[in-house]
């Protein structure tokens, strides 16, 4: 929906400002009382509390009752206190990625939590973009439960690929998709009144570790999205680092040995074809080869040991480019990190350059579900914000009437 800018330094603008900052207050904080929230905005008393009536009056904020202290070893005296929190079934936001060998759905509220998460078996090279995007963008919305249809409020996809500054896509070379625009696909099946965007999927992926934690995420991060290629995404400070062309974190075409990038080298493709060769299986699954690695069996372990081997070398260039605090990876093989990460960390320690640190390596809690989680959270950030236009004519609107 297109809307005149309002300045900031209306009255109008001033009130949609506080509204925005007062849910973003509740969002990182959780629960605040009404003279905390009053603090964070700045205000007083009574201008806080026209700003909260405002959201109540929308559904966005509820009243709950203070923990029970007690229950804390704390005394309390008199009646439990009234917290607000964001009311969590307010809106819901969806992210979908859409992967080579797999696509995920999943749905999370207004505290971004994730209320269900779905991964299913994908052929992504088999469709069109458009077909793609519409299959996966129906499935989607059959699966919102009754009465959350009208409650949707933004539509995040993610993907293997390098996006224009328009946010299309420039080229997708492992979905076989270029010079396309799946916003436009998806908002075939949503309409144009629902905020859809597209990220990178280590992007997307990158956002979404850190969103939930900007305070714990200070410095650099580095998270890696391995799968049929390699994706990486960069995070400074809890903020997304794009680069100067939006292709900054594009770990996986570094080149390596033998003449191949690392995608090439660490991706699932490669390391299934090596399991092939070795096991005599001809269409091996990867949770197969991890059972055979934590059996100790020869082959499966020699070739987890040259995977080692090579997603060390690429944290160590990552290391000399961006120095980078930590690194959380993510996608289907980062369940083969545990198995090897000691091996990960001896190559490190003993190929480093003297003089450079050593980043913390991690798998993230949701590995599988990272991307998807990010391009949903993209749009709850949104939501939370001027850019809402819907939101502020709304709160307007309440305002005017009372």
């Amino acid at each position: 929906m297109n809307s005149v800018a309002v300045s900031t330094s209306s009255p109008r603008g001033i009130r949609q400002n506080n509204a925005v900052a007062a849910l973003q207050a509740l969002f990182a904080h959780r629960r605040l009382s009404r003279a905390e929230l009053a603090r964070h905005l700045g205000l007083n008393r009574s201008s806080s509390g026209h700003i909260v009536s405002e959201l109540f009056a929308n559904g966005l904020v509820r009243e709950v009752e203070e923990e029970d202290l007690a229950e804390k070893g704390r005394a309390r005296a008199g009646r439990p206190g009234i917290l607000l929190e964001l009311e969590p079934e307010a809106a819901v936001f969806l992210g979908i990625e859409i992967g080579v060998e797999h696509i995920t759905i999943l749905r999370i509220d207004m505290n971004a939590t994730i209320l269900d998460c779905q991964v299913e078996p994908f052929d992504g090279r088999a469709l069109s973009a458009r077909d793609a995007v519409v299959m996966a963008t129906r499935r989607a919305l059959a699966d919102l439960p009754e009465g959350f249809a009208g409650k949707l409020g933004g539509f995040g996809l993610s993907a293997p690929a390098q996006l224009q500054l328009d946010g299309s896509v420039r080229k997708a070379p492992l979905l076989g998709w270029e010079n396309v625009d799946p916003v436009t696909f998806a908002q075939e099946v949503i309409g144009d009144d629902i905020p859809c965007m597209l990220e990178n999927e280590a992007n997307a992926f990158a956002f979404g570790e850190s969103y939930c934690s900007r305070e714990d995420r200070a410095g650099v991060t580095l998270s890696l999205v391995i799968e049929s290629g390699v994706g990486g995404g960069i995070v400074i400070d809890g903020r997304l680092y794009r680069g100067g062309h939006g292709l900054a974190g594009e770990i996986g075409h570094l080149p390596m040995r033998d003449g191949m990038e690392l995608e090439q080298l660490i991706g699932l493709d490669h390391l299934l074809q090596r399991h092939r060769a070795t096991s005599g299986n001809p269409d091996p699954a990867l949770k197969d080869f991890l059972e055979k690695v934590r059996d100790g069996d020869t082959e499966a372990v020699g070739i987890a040991r040259l995977w080692a081997m090579d997603l060390a070398a690429a944290i160590m260039a990552a290391g000399r480019l961006i120095d980078p605090d930590r690194i959380v990876l993510g996608g289907s093989l980062a369940a083969l990190f545990p198995l090897v990460a000691d091996e990960v960390r001896d190559h490190i320690g003993t190929n480093q350059a003297p003089g450079f640190p050593v980043p913390e390596i991690s798998v993230h809690e949701a590995a599988e579900a990272g991307s998807a989680y990010g391009a949903a959270c993209m749009l709850h950030q949104r939501f939370m914000s001027l850019e809402n236009r819907a939101l502020m004519e709304r709160l307007e609107e309440k305002a005017a009437r009372t």
